[in-house]
C-alpha cells in the first residue's frame, strides 16, 4: 500500500510524478508568475523547472515544517535536546520512506524529489539540524534497498520508515579520514556470529539510534588483492553495552549529536550483514552519490533561509534615513548569493535526475555539492554581515546558520578530494594522493 506521503500526491492526477527521462524538462508545463521579492517568501514553490510531484512534495513539507518554527530551532540547539517530536511529524505523514519501496511503507519517489523535500526542511529554518535528524532515513539504507534480503528488507525497513526505530551511519574512523579503503576495524566470524572490535567517529545520532549501518574489514588488508576488497557491511542493532558512545562538543549543530564509537567483543549476527562477505565497499558506493546530491540541498535550504533573513532586514533597517537595502552594497552580494544558490540548485536538481535515471558516475553528484555548499556558505556569511552587530545575535538565527553551514562544506567529502576526483575522472590528470 502506498504510503500517506506517496497518496498526497497521487491523489491528484495532475500532481502525479512522472517517470524520469532527458527531455522532462522541456515537456513539463512551465508556469510563469511575475513576482517581486520571492526569495523572501517562506518556502516559494513556484520555480519554473520543478516538476509536479517536486512540487507537490514541496507543498507539503513546508506545511509540515511551518509548526517548527525558527524559534523551536532556536531552543533545540540551545538545548542540545534531539528533535524527536519532528522526525515523528514526517514519519506519521508518510515521508520517511520518500525513497523506500512501497511494500515497506516508502513512497518510491526519488533522489530528485528526496532533495526538493531535504532542501524544504533545512530552508524553513531547520538548517542542518532539521535535516539531519532525518537524513538517514532519505539515503542511508540505500543498500539495503539494493542489495538486502526480503526479510532483511521486512524486518529493517518497515520500522525505519515507520518512525519506531532510528539509525546512524558508521564508516569514518579516527586514524583513516576519508582513506576509506585503509579502515582498521575488524570484524572476525565466529559460528552464526560476527566479533567486531575497533573505532568510528563522527557518527550522527548515535545517542538517539536504536541501528547502525557500519563497515568493517573482514579479511586483512594484506591479504587481499585490491584495497577495496575485504571490507563487509552488516546493519545491526546498536548495543551499548559493548559499544561506548562518546559525544564530541561541537561548533553548530547541538541538537543532533555526533560521536566518536569504541567497540570490543561486539558479536553481531551473521543474518545482520548485508550482501556478500567482503564486498561491503562495493554496496555502500551505492548510496554515496545520494548522500552527496542530498547534502547539497540541505546547503541550499541553509542558504536560502539566510538570504531570506538578510532580505527582509535589509528592507527593514533604517540608517542615515534610508532602508539600507536601498544601498548597492547591500544589494549587491545578495543579488549574487541568490544568482549562486540558483545555479547550484540547478546543477543539484539534474544530478538527482541523472541519478534516478541509473547513472552511476560521481562526477555531477560532487560537483553538485561542492557548488551548493560553497554557494551557501557565502549567503550565510553575507546574512550575518547585512545583520551588522545584530548578526552576531542569536535571536536573528543567522549566526545558527552560519555555524551550521561549516558541515557541508566538510562532510561528507571534502571540497578538496572533490576537486581530486574532477581533476582525475573529468580532466584526466594524474592522481595526486
Amino acid at each position: 500500500m502506498a504510503s500517506r506521503a506517496r497518496r498526497s500526491i497521487l491523489k491528484t492526477p495532475s500532481l502525479r510524478p512522472k517517470p524520469y527521462c532527458h527531455t522532462s524538462r522541456f515537456t513539463t508545463p512551465v508556469r510563469v508568475r511575475h513576482i517581486h521579492a520571492r526569495a523572501t517568501e517562506y518556502a516559494p514553490n513556484h520555480d519554473a523547472d520543478l516538476t509536479d510531484s517536486q512540487r507537490a512534495v514541496r507543498a507539503s513539507i513546508a506545511k509540515l515544517c511551518a509548526a517548527y518554527p525558527e524559534e523551536y530551532w532556536q531552543k533545540q540547539d540551545e538545548t542540545k535536546t534531539f528533535p524527536a517530536d519532528f522526525h515523528t511529524t514526517l514519519a506519521m505523514n508518510g515521508w520517511l520512506g520518500i525513497c523506500m519501496p512501497q511494500e515497506y511503507g516508502g513512497s518510491e519517489l526519488g533522489i530528485a524529489e528526496a532533495a526538493v523535500m531535504m532542501q524544504t526542511i533545512s530552508e524553513s529554518g531547520g538548517g542542518m539540524t532539521a535535516a539531519s535528524s532525518v537524513h538517514m532515513n532519505i539515503f542511508g539504507l540505500e543498500p539495503v534497498v539494493k542489495f538486502g534480503t526480503d526479510e532483511q528488507k521486512k524486518r529493517w525497513l518497515e520500522p525505519l520508515i515507520a518512525g519506531r526505530e532510528r539509525a546512524c551511519f558508521a564508516v569514518t574512523e579516527p586514524n583513516t579520514g576519508l582513506d576509506t579503503l585503509k579502515l582498521q576495524s575488524q570484524a572476525r566470524k565466529d559460528g552464526d556470529h560476527y566479533v567486531l572490535s575497533g573505532q568510528k567517529i563522527w557518527i550522527s545520532t548515535a545517542q538517539n539510534a536504536h541501528k547502525i549501518l557500519i563497515l568493517v574489514r573482514t579479511t586483512p588488508l594484506d591479504q587481499v588483492l585490491k584495497p577495496s576488497q575485504g571490507l563487509s557491511l552488516f546493519y545491526t542493532g546498536l548495543d551499548r553495552s559493548v559499544v561506548e558512545i562518546t559525544e564530541i562538543p561541537k561548533m553548530g549543530r547541538a541538537a543532533v549529536d555526533t560521536n566518536t564509537l569504541f567497540f570490543d567483543n561486539w558479536h553481531v549476527p551473521a543474518s545482520d550483514r548485508i550482501g556478500e562477505e567482503n564486498e561491503g565497499f562495493r554496496l555502500i558506493l551505492h548510496g554515496m552519490n545520494a548522500e552527496r546530491i542530498l547534502i547539497g540541498a540541505e546547503a541550499l535550504g541553509l542558504g536560502y533561509a539566510a538570504l531570506r533573513r538578510a532580505a527582509i532586514y535589509a528592507r527593514g533597517r533604517k540608517v542615515f534615513g534610508r532602508a539600507i537595502g536601498q544601498n548597492q552594497a547591500i544589494q549587491h552580494p545578495l543579488a549574487d548569493s541568490w544568482m549562486k544558490l540558483e545555479a547550484a540548485r540547478l546543477m543539484i536538481l539534474n544530478a538527482a535526475r541523472m541519478y534516478d535515471g541509473g547513472y552511476a558516475g560521481g562526477e555531477y553528484a560532487n560537483a553538485a555539492k561542492y557548488l551548493a555548499a560553497e554557494a551557501a556558505f557565502r549567503a550565510c556569511e553575507r546574512a550575518v554581515m547585512v545583520h551588522g552587530g545584530m548578526g552576531y545575535a542569536k535571536e536573528y538565527h543567522v549566526e545558527r546558520y552560519l555555524r551550521e553551514v561549516f558541515i557541508p562544506r566538510i562532510a561528507p567529502v571534502s571540497r578538496e578530494m572533490i576537486c581530486n576526483h574532477i581533476a582525475e575522472r573529468v580532466l584526466g590528470l594524474p592522481r595526486s594522493y
